[in-house]
């Protein structure tokens, strides 16, 4: 049950944009991880999810992570969501999916 989810935590992500680059935060590689554990009582999950930002002068450093917590914790299943900024490794372009690296034009 975890694993599935885990994919609708994805597809959530798939939808928060950051608001420079029109591409979503998954596609352009800014979540490192993913993580989601099932409560003690089991009746439902807690997410952790550790992101970067393009730049630690990102103006959505504050905005990305409390959209990204208020749309996965409105997933039925999803307790509580904790999203942590890091800066290690620093994000670079090698991060984003082809599907980014097509719509920015760098392919």
């Amino acid at each position: 049950m975890s694993k599935i989810v885990e994919e609708q935590v994805v597809e959530v992500l798939k939808t928060v944009y950051d608001p420079e680059i029109p591409v979503n935060i998954y596609e352009l590689g800014l979540i490192y991880f993913v993580n989601v554990k099932e409560s003690l009582s089991g009746d439902g999950f807690f997410v952790n999810i550790v992101m970067t930002v393009t730049s630690p002068n990102c103006p959505a450093i504050e905005s990305l992570p409390e959209e990204m917590t208020y749309k996965v914790e409105k997933l039925e299943e999803v307790i509580k969501c904790d999203v942590e900024v890091t800066f290690d490794p620093p994000w670079d372009r090698s991060f984003m999916s082809e599907e980014a690296k097509l719509e920015l034009g760098f392919l």
